[in-house]
């Protein structure tokens, strides 16, 4: 594309322009799903917009007025839309009523909607007002995007994260003994908070509680806060730590099993009384069955989850096959004795042969972040 906003090649490069645009509204816009658009008339780029926070304006919407402020009229223009636009009254008007309204002529889409409201309606909605619709332009790319959206849209499940840092020699934090409290820098924390507000709910063992006493809060806040959860099949919580003394902050859920909340019935009281919810889920093995607690949680309209360790849970979810993506932030520093949690004793075998898909590698100061899709 030149200065002037002429284009200079295919619909894969406008595309890929609108789905740089929807990242821009990854961990504002969920549990709704990434999008951009760009709208082409005679061959110049005259209006761009995404979704840039859940209950606001569509991409779509966002594109034809940025268009009209620069005294261009979309009538006879193309639009170029990474998801299928919507057809339905939600927290905001259906997308395709605008569409037609605005005399479009074109819209390219790279992926059809697999939500029970869509499936293809908002599509064929644009084809009966005469406006001709490509789809399938980018598809691979706009299905990564939005991967976490499409499983749940698609089968009810939630999208399930598994993130941890660790140091270069594969330590997870320092030993209790030293006054250490993290091994990644401030850069790799301040990106670790952005994955915590694109999820809805962030997951720990009791272990990360006893010995951290952590927050899970996303910081600093926008908006809706995630759904703390504590997997703590033996009810250790501490009533003193943070979790229960801020549920007015953001809600608390404590996991146990049926068994163990009815062996201790004095303690699950107390944590409803300092506003945390308890949550029976059925045993497996000496602790909690994962597979019906990610029953509940979806159940719950959580789409996406953020498993935060230690390294046993992680393992856990690894191990069973329940993670969707992983999120590993590696410091450059060697803790040797230093350290405690060797995160390779957990996983080494269980990720063996397992090749991550879409890899996608940042830097951080001296800080690497790996992330990539198990499935």
């Amino acid at each position: 594309m030149t200065k002037d906003g002429k284009i200079l090649n295919s619909e894969e490069k406008i595309m890929n322009l609108a789905l740089r645009l929807a990242g821009r509204g990854i961990g504002s816009v969920e549990p709704n799903p990434a999008v951009g658009a760009v709208i082409v008339k005679d061959g110049q780029i005259t209006g761009k917009g995404w979704h840039k926070k859940f209950g606001g304006p569509h991409a779509e919407i966002n594109a034809l007025e940025n268009c009209k402020s620069k005294g261009s009229n979309p009538e006879g223009a193309t639009l170029y839309v990474t998801l299928e636009p919507c057809c339905h009254q939600g927290k905001t008007p259906p997308c395709t009523d605008a569409i037609i309204k605005a005399g479009l002529s074109e819209v390219v889409v790279a992926m059809v909607d697999p939500s029970e409201h869509a499936g293809g309606r908002g599509i064929e909605i644009l084809r009966e007002a005469g406006i001709g619709v490509k789809t399938g332009v980018c598809g691979r790319e706009a299905k990564e995007l939005n991967a976490p959206f499409i499983k749940f849209a698609a089968t009810g499940e939630s999208w399930v994260i598994v993130k941890w840092a660790q140091s270069i020699d594969g330590k997870l934090a320092y030993r209790e003994d030293i006054d250490e409290q993290w091994i990644s820098n401030k850069r790799s924390r301040r990106d670790a908070h952005k994955l915590r507000r694109r999820v809805q709910g962030i997951l720990v063992g009791i272990g990360t509680v006893l010995s951290d006493d952590p927050l899970l809060t996303p910081r600093p806040s926008r908006g809706r806060r995630p759904v703390r959860i504590v997997l703590d099949s033996n009810l250790r919580l501490p009533l003193d730590c943070k979790l229960l003394r801020t549920t007015g902050e953001a809600s608390v859920l404590v996991v146990t099993t049926e068994r163990t909340a009815e062996r201790r019935a004095e303690i699950v009281k107390a944590i409803e009384e300092k506003g945390g919810e308890i949550l029976t889920v059925e045993t497996a093995g000496d602790g909690c069955d994962l597979r019906s607690l990610l029953g509940s949680l979806s159940k719950r309209g959580i789409a996406q989850l953020l498993v935060e360790g230690g390294g046993k849970i992680i393992a856990s979810f690894l191990k069973e096959r329940l993670a969707d993506e992983v999120c590993v932030y590696v410091s450059s520093k060697l803790l040797g004795r230093s350290g405690r949690v060797d995160i390779s004793e957990s996983t080494s075998k269980i990720l063996e042969g397992v090749e991550l898909k879409g890899v996608n590698i940042r830097r951080f100061g001296d800080d690497v972040k790996i992330s990539g899709l198990l499935r």
